[in-house]
């Protein structure tokens, strides 16, 4: 994915009410940019960081501007905002840069599944199982180890009991941790911060449901699939 147009460059004040941030622009002037991060962001959202974001044409915002990257005071680039990652893994998926999902012909995005639920991406093709795939950003980093989530999270463990209904019906059940940050090279869940989200991770990959960690490389100008792995 190419950053087009190109990210500005600001320094991050403060971070507040979840969704808005004030950042310091090449101009001086201070300005509130949106947010797309609804995560506790510990470790990306250090005042003084370098902040990247981008700028929509769209004259009905509020907030025309939103904050897409952070390059941290220990030189790591992050990709903030969540909802790149769906878009960065589907995006890989179509280029055929991820091996474990070869062969597939159709995906779609936000497909209704499991109960009041919707699927990141349904995978299917002539002699493929359906394949249901979620998918979390990571980019919470602890002394050198990736984790997943940053906060005790209802709706990721709503989602591990659905692509467990899934392996249930036949189908073929994968979740994706999404790395986007460049400090991490292997994601572990965050037993220190929702105990009953390990449990239920050890409980979906005895139930068949796959973990696979797909890392990319990032830059304020793009960010690049760099390879995957299924988690034992």
């Amino acid at each position: 994915m190419q950053f087009d147009p190109p990210l500005q460059r600001a320094i991050l004040h403060r971070r507040y009410k979840r969704f808005l941030a004030d950042v310091e622009i090449e101009s001086g002037e201070v300005v509130t940019i949106h947010c797309p991060n609804t995560g506790a962001m510990t470790g990306c959202a250090e005042p003084g960081s370098e902040v990247w974001y981008s700028t929509s044409a769209n004259p009905k915002r509020k907030y025309p501007h939103t904050w897409e990257l952070t390059h941290s005071q220990d030189k790591h680039w992050i990709c903030v905002n969540t909802g790149q990652a769906n878009y960065l893994v589907a995006d890989a998926i179509e280029k055929k840069l991820i091996p474990q999902f070869a062969g597939y012909s159709k995906l779609q995005r936000e497909v209704k599944y499991a109960e009041n639920s919707r699927i990141d991406i349904k995978l299917s093709g002539e002699n493929k199982p359906d394949t249901y795939v979620e998918i979390k950003s990571v980019t919470l980093l602890s002394e050198g180890q990736g984790y997943f989530p940053d906060a005790v999270s209802a709706r990721g463990k709503k989602h591990l009991h659905a692509l467990m209904q899934m392996k249930t019906e036949g189908h073929r059940a994968v979740l994706v941790y999404a790395v986007l940050h460049s400090g991490i090279h292997s994601v572990l869940p965050a037993v220190h911060i929702d105990p009953e989200y390990v449990e239920l991770v050890a409980q979906a990959k005895a139930a068949g449901v796959e973990v696979l960690e797909v890392n990319f490389q990032l830059s304020n100008t793009k960010i690049t699939c760099s390879g995957s792995y299924l988690q034992k």
